[in-house]
């Protein structure tokens, strides 16, 4: 017992002793708490020896504690580049976050990076705090001073590339979007935003070699094979858009979006049994019922069943009047049965707000596939067969150009 008591004595005043002087030289007056706890714990072992008293089993675990093991765990801490100071004003921070005090939070962190402004820590929860607070441009500078800090930060990475995006300063975000992809390829969010903003400025091509390669990490995503079915249907490539609409209604069939473009694609290749079967499932969506509707009064009329027809015009009017009357007015297929149609007289009273939740890419897609669509029902049978051929003798090359590619690229590797 008395060597035990020695020895503990000799290692606590040495770990007092060093963290006093540690203390004096970083000008830290956090160790005062430390220091504080450690005389503690060495003076529950002077009272055991000064009064000799044997201690139970929690005292002398209380007394290692204070004196030993908590100095020496904030040691191995700092030595990983996280000192006592850091240590108190994160989770300060951290504590005024969950009381909802962000000013108090912020300036918490603030104090932190006046005496260390290479606080990685630091500087990636205050970009967070501006973030939330709607503080862009703060957030962009504090993410972009945690990057610097640590290279392979590839969310504060993201972020700022969405920050920027949010900021219309789109040129660099795709800029920092392919690097960031570049390094980190599997990162499924990069790939997301960067084919949407290639989308959004019409560089289709581009956003079609992004989704190909996020699809090599991430093959039953709905939203990457959705969004390269559009990117597709942009290209006029209908056979690759539609194995990737197929495939986005496949992983999720409770999302009609993907069934609608089918039955376009469909009409397009005049195959009417297909195109009404997507329809009459795609209905189902509020947003698409006016409009699947409206598309499936066609394919009747083009059946040479107007009864039915009559009835599906008549649905999709009561549906969303506005929009689909204007269509009927502007679309001779729908002459023969006009005078059957119901056109209210008041179409700005009858029109009903539908919940809008369809994105700008995905009605510049659906426009494109219904005008398309329209454009390809006046062909017949066999301009559409070779529509089909050329899409994919297209198809082909393109296949062969990219295995050619990969071959190049590995012997290089080789």
């Amino acid at each position: 017992m008395i060597i035990e008591q020695l020895i503990f004595i000799v290692i606590s005043f040495a770990i007092f002793v060093y963290m006093f002087f540690r203390m004096i030289r970083h000008n830290d007056t956090t160790y005062v708490v430390v220091l504080v706890l450690e005389f503690i714990g060495i003076a529950i072992n002077f009272a055991e020896v000064l009064f000799k008293v044997k201690l139970n089993i929690v005292f002398i675990l209380f007394k290692y504690l204070l004196a030993v093991m908590l100095p020496i765990g904030i040691l191995v801490l700092e030595k990983r580049n996280l000192t006592l100071f850091e240590m108190v004003h994160i989770q300060k921070a951290k504590l005024y976050l969950l009381l909802k005090d962000n000013k108090k939070a912020k300036q918490a962190l603030i104090d932190l990076l006046e005496k260390n402004s290479r606080s990685y820590k630091a500087h990636r929860m205050l970009a967070e705090i501006y973030e939330l607070e709607g503080g862009m441009r703060k957030a962009i500078d504090e993410y972009v001073q945690a990057i610097d800090l640590n290279k392979k930060d590839y969310d504060s990475y993201y972020k700022v590339a969405e920050l920027l995006t949010n900021l219309d300063k789109k040129d660099e975000a795709t800029e920092m979007l392919f690097n960031l992809l570049n390094k980190k390829p599997e990162m499924y969010q990069a790939a997301e935003l960067l084919g949407d903003i290639l989308m959004e400025k019409e560089r289709y091509k581009e956003a079609a070699n992004v989704y190909q390669n996020a699809l090599r990490y991430h093959p039953v995503s709905y939203e990457l094979n959705y969004n390269l079915g559009m990117v597709y249907t942009m290209l006029n490539d209908f056979p690759n858009a539609k194995t990737c609409y197929e495939k986005a209604a496949e992983i999720n069939s409770l999302l009609h979006n993907a069934k609608y473009s089918l039955a376009e694609i469909a009409l397009i290749y005049k195959d009417l049994e297909e195109a009404e079967r997507r329809f009459l499932e795609a209905i189902e969506e509020e947003e698409l019922s006016a409009d699947g509707y409206y598309e499936l009064a066609k394919i009747y009329l083009l059946k040479g069943d107007k009864d039915t027809a009559i009835k599906y015009i008549n649905t999709a009017i009561d549906d969303n009047a506005k929009k689909i009357v204007e269509k009927v007015k502007k679309d001779p297929i729908f002459i023969p049965i006009m005078a059957k149609i119901s056109i209210p007289f008041n179409l700005e009273a009858l029109e009903k707000e539908k919940t809008k939740t369809m994105q700008l890419k995905e009605k510049k897609a659906k426009e494109h596939l219904e005008k398309m669509s329209e454009i390809t029902r006046h062909l017949g049978y066999h301009d559409i067969q070779m529509l089909r051929k050329e899409t994919s003798g297209r198809k082909r090359l393109e296949m062969e150009k990219q295995e050619m590619e990969q071959d190049w690229q590995k012997e290089r590797q080789d």
